[in-house]
């Protein structure tokens, strides 16, 4: 059993992808080819923006967006405390300070109501100037941006969606990737839409920060002119070959994929759901593009042992957070380290992510709910 099984889903579309990538040999236009534009206007027409600027991976992606907005040493960037690294390490990379938020227990996401207090209290120190806010759409479900885009707007900060996991989900028929000022994504091969190496975008509405954007991922260029170049960029461009390998996986994603990976998590919800586990759970309005399916486990379980016996019976698992963000040692001994994010040091110790993707099987899905429910119920 796969965790996300990449090999069924190359089966499936293999023909498409080869021939694509053989398209590409054939050309020779490994770097810029006309598959990276194809691929840019069909992205911003699925998630519903202006500008869509691919670049090499979901980091750069972040890290592009801060360099946009000129995010500096001395400002504050508010960061979900329960993430993966790169969320506070690109703020971080460009001087500022992430300031660590705690998370809702039901969404994993970030809590509003947290962010605003943590706000409030860094303008009352006066020691870092507040900027930015990256609110990440963890596990496949966006974060509640109805009630943390006013709090944006209310204290004059940029709103950035990570959506590296959240791809293809949706609130009320908006999709994810289109709620923050600039929003993007990760095309790592686990993630909901990945490639076959690394590969990111940046989504955006607003022109002069698209151009921006656009001039960072080539080395600062002008224009169309690589070799005048006006400001410090980067070098982070989507391969052709990358761009061909996801042309196909864009279409099966919107027409099946999507669809397939949500039954797949209904039919964990309906087996495990009179369990003393604590299931994901999706609002009315809401759509998941379920990049894990992560449950909770009782108190004192001992997490370890059931990955261990579910080993044996060839059931793959993983545990996204081990660690807190503000506990993470390259943040020791500074102001990210001092976090007051109770919710999230409960989660790192209970939570444990299940083989979930749109090609598992319904009997996969009884045996992994089987022996997960033997093991609790001893």
């Amino acid at each position: 059993m796969e965790f996300r099984d990449l090999k069924k889903q190359y089966q499936v579309l293999k023909s498409e992808i080869d021939a694509n990538i053989a398209e590409v040999l054939t050309s020779a236009r490994f770097i810029s080819g006309s598959q990276v534009k194809e691929l840019e206007q069909k992205l911003a027409e699925y998630v519903g923006v202006k500008h869509c600027i691919t670049c090499g991976n979901g980091t750069d992606a972040i890290t592009l967006a801060m360099m946009t907005w000129g995010i500096d040493e001395g400002d504050a960037v508010f960061v979900p405390d329960f993430t993966f690294f790169s969320s506070g390490e690109c703020p971080a990379y460009e001087g500022a300070t992430p300031i660590y938020v705690d998370v809702e227990k039901d969404s994993y996401n970030m809590d509003p109501a947290k962010l605003e207090i943590a706000i409030q209290k860094i303008i009352a120190e006066g020691k870092y100037s507040p900027k930015a806010v990256v609110a990440v759409d963890l596990f496949g479900r966006p974060a509640d941006y109805a009630k943390i885009r006013p709090i944006c707007h209310k204290y004059g900060l940029l709103l950035m969606e990570d959506g590296a996991q959240g791809f293809g989900g949706s609130i009320n028929g908006k999709m994810a990737c289109s709620f923050g000022d600039i929003s993007t994504t990760s095309f790592f091969p686990a993630k909901p839409l990945g490639c076959y190496g690394d590969g990111g975008a940046i989504f955006t509405d607003n022109d002069e920060w698209a151009a921006v954007l656009r001039s960072l991922t080539v080395h600062g260029k002008s224009g169309d002119d690589k070799y005048n170049n006006i400001r410090i960029g980067m070098n982070s461009r989507l391969d052709t070959i990358q761009a061909a390998v996801l042309l196909p996986k864009l279409e099966a994603f919107k027409k099946y994929e999507l669809a397939a990976v949500n039954k797949v998590a209904e039919e964990y919800t309906k087996r495990l759901n009179n369990s003393c586990l604590t299931l994901p759970i999706i609002p009315d309005g809401m759509i998941s593009s379920w990049a894990q399916y992560t449950i909770q486990l009782p108190e004192k379980t001992d997490r370890a042992g059931l990955q261990a016996h579910l080993k044996s019976f060839g059931i793959p698992t993983m545990v996204y957070y081990v660690k807190p963000m503000h506990l993470q040692g390259a943040f020791e001994g500074m102001a990210s380290s001092r976090a007051d994010c109770e919710v999230t040091e409960h989660l790192c110790k209970c939570v444990l992510s299940l083989p979930i993707h749109p090609y598992i099987e319904k009997e996969d899905v009884e045996i992994v709910c089987e022996h997960l429910l033997e093991y609790i119920d001893e």
